[in-house]
């Protein structure tokens, strides 16, 4: 169900892209955005991961240097049949945890420091088995790819609203609608925010469910999360916006509307979804 969503959710972030191009520079329009986003997912495909990591001074550990985090990651992957990502740690206090990589083959999982300090080995289990999760279901490429898509309409809208006369003379020689296309210029990065945002939700429900599994029990990542919440809300991390969607838990504290805005589902829902899951079995 979840992949299936996410697929519609990115064949649409691809047509606003297109019709973004179009309203402003006809087909000509849409084959430039076309291309410009093309390079943009290659350089986020290649790249994201190193970027990522030292933007949070992440520290490659050997398995003698932090022995439980890379004992628990080398059971996890041994039972889901996946090859030894890189283990990092992030020097923070504030309790949370990322995967990122472009495939399974070059991947990495990064714990804080407050989370090995919070949560017991279980409980760590539950965390790495959702952020293998992602790398299993390649997230971190689709995420990647939805945030360039979202991140080149808000640009290129903004970009040709507040200097359309530049681009109007590109529309194939034929008459537009003027109204239509500044509408567009200003709706495009609300509903290319709104997609991206579903796309990450979406993908972390199907990452919790995968990590209730390959831990052997959903109780241990719906401890966890209780614990992740408590945590960052007492110790806020210093996060750029551009990578929340990456963590386990949201680093910035949500409430009330902003929740709607939020790259991470309800922690009380997915709490809710992994107390199911255990009943279920």
């Amino acid at each position: 169900m979840y992949r299936v969503r996410t697929a519609m959710l990115m064949a649409a972030l691809t047509v606003l892209m297109i019709l973004v191009g179009e309203a402003i520079g006809g087909e000509k329009g849409m084959l430039g955005f076309f291309v410009f986003a093309l390079v943009m997912n290659f350089f986020s495909y290649w790249f994201s991961d190193k970027i990522v990591l030292m933007m949070y001074h992440a520290q490659p550990v050997t398995e003698a240097e932090a022995p439980e985090l890379y004992s628990v990651v080398r059971g996890l992957v041994q039972k889901a049949g996946m090859p030894m990502p890189k283990v990092y740690i992030i020097p923070d206090d504030s309790p949370n945890a990322f995967a990122t990589g472009r495939n399974p083959n070059h991947a990495a999982v990064a714990a804080t420091e407050g989370i090995l300090r919070l949560l017991t080995r279980q409980e760590l289990e539950g965390v790495m088995g959702h952020e293998l999760s992602h790398v299993r279901h390649r997230d971190i490429l689709v995420s990647t790819i939805a945030s360039v898509l979202a991140a080149a309409i808000t640009m290129l809208s903004r970009f040709a609203l507040f200097f359309g006369g530049a681009l109007g003379g590109g529309r194939d020689d034929r008459e537009g609608n003027p109204i239509a296309a500044i509408a567009m210029m200003i709706l495009a990065p609300i509903a290319a925010m709104l997609i991206q945002l579903a796309i990450s939700r979406s993908r972390e429900y199907m990452a919790d469910e995968g990590g209730a599994e390959l831990s052997g029990n959903p109780l241990y990542l719906a401890s966890a999360l209780k614990k992740l919440e408590m945590g960052t809300e007492r110790i806020p991390m210093a996060a750029n916006p551009a990578t929340a969607n990456m963590f386990i838990v949201n680093p910035f504290s949500v409430r009330g509307v902003t929740r709607l805005f939020s790259t991470h589902p309800p922690i009380e829902d997915r709490i809710a979804r992994l107390e199911a899951m255990a009943r279920g079995r």
